[in-house]
């Protein structure tokens, strides 16, 4: 009997043990798939991410842009942002695996760059040196103006002077001289005639005439002051006239054009031509109507003040060939002379 129960006890235990041996078993065995499960996670985590995206970014001389700034555009709308350094590198660390990612670059001065960027697991991807091209210049449409440049010319022509001190203002020396405005036209003859050295011929030519008794006026002292008197009202008549006025009316230009080359004939030819054929204002050849209407004008007009003995048409004959003679006379020295003495400053 007491073997029967020792048997029974023994039976029991020993199926205990086995109980307890299934669930340790069973308990061993969740441990396992857990902890691989957990490794296994822990490998797809370090296969998801990767060290850093790397590059530098250059000039097309590969020097070095500092400051500019990296944008990256991950597939899933996140976006992240850096600067380069002092020495142009820059990095972008623990980025996710992906196809999708964009990368942008913008510098001041420099044209944008952006590409596309495949990001591998465990990978450090390195872009190498990313070179950024200047900004093209901006077209600039500049409007070519005739007056403003016509401008410009005559304020050069102003200035010019013979011997450093007499004006030389009715010649340029542009190769293409832009027409003149009515308004250029009149302030260039008043500067011509509010010059003292106008004063100063007028009076040197009273001189010629009373020394070679032109014109019936006395020989004395008050002989002399009618000449220059009259003189004054002839010259200035005469540029206002052949200067302003009728160049203003019939477009014309009444500044002498410095050829300055060719032979000396075809030079001396267009000189002594200039007072009977000038430019006009459209560029083309013409009959210089207003130096003969001026020097015609200037000389009826003195029959006014002029002695009755110098009045008629003959005197006005004489006058107007006096004066496109002297014309004459100054476009051969504007031509073959004047230049080497006069101080001009072409644009």
């Amino acid at each position: 009997m007491i073997g029967n129960e020792l048997r029974k006890i023994q039976n029991q235990l020993w199926e205990v043990s086995l109980h307890a041996m299934k669930l340790l078993l069973l308990v061993i065995a969740g441990t396992s798939v857990a902890s691989e499960c957990a490794f296994a996670q822990d490998i797809a985590t370090s296969k998801t991410q990767i060290t850093a995206i790397l590059g530098t970014v250059t000039d097309a001389n590969g020097d070095p842009i500092p400051n500019a700034t990296v944008l990256l555009d991950g597939p899933a709308g996140n976006r992240r942002a850096t600067t380069t350094l002092e020495d142009g590198s820059f990095a972008m660390r623990d980025v996710v695996e992906g196809d999708g990612y964009h990368l942008g670059i913008t510098a001041k001065g420099f044209a944008d760059w952006s590409s596309f960027v495949s990001v591998q697991p465990g990978q450090q991807k390195s872009l190498g040196e990313i070179m950024l091209s200047v900004l093209s210049e901006r077209t600039i449409t500049v409007s070519y103006s005739p007056k403003q440049v016509a401008a410009q010319q005559l304020e050069a022509e102003e200035h010019q002077r013979v011997l450093g001190f007499i004006p030389n203002i009715f010649v340029t020396y542009e190769h293409h001289p832009e027409a003149l405005t009515a308004k250029m036209k009149f302030h260039l003859t008043y500067k011509g005639l509010t010059h003292p050295t106008f004063f100063a011929f007028q009076g040197l030519w009273a001189g010629v005439e009373q020394a070679g008794h032109i014109n019936n006026y006395e020989l004395n002292s008050e002989g002399y002051a009618k000449r220059f008197a009259a003189n004054l009202v002839d010259g200035t008549s005469e540029s206002l006239f052949a200067n302003a006025i009728l160049p203003s009316l019939l477009h014309q230009d009444p500044r002498y054009f410095y050829r300055g080359s060719g032979t000396k004939r075809s030079r001396a030819w267009h000189a002594i031509m200039a007072p009977f054929v000038c430019t006009g204002d459209d560029g083309t050849l013409q009959p210089n109507y207003s130096q003969m209407g001026g020097s015609v004008i200037a000389a009826s007009l003195s029959q006014t003040y002029y002695p009755a003995s110098n009045r008629g048409p003959e005197s006005v004959a004489r006058s107007f060939g006096i004066g496109m003679g002297l014309h004459v006379v100054l476009g051969v020295a504007q031509e073959f002379v004047l230049p080497k003495f006069t101080s001009k400053n072409v644009h």
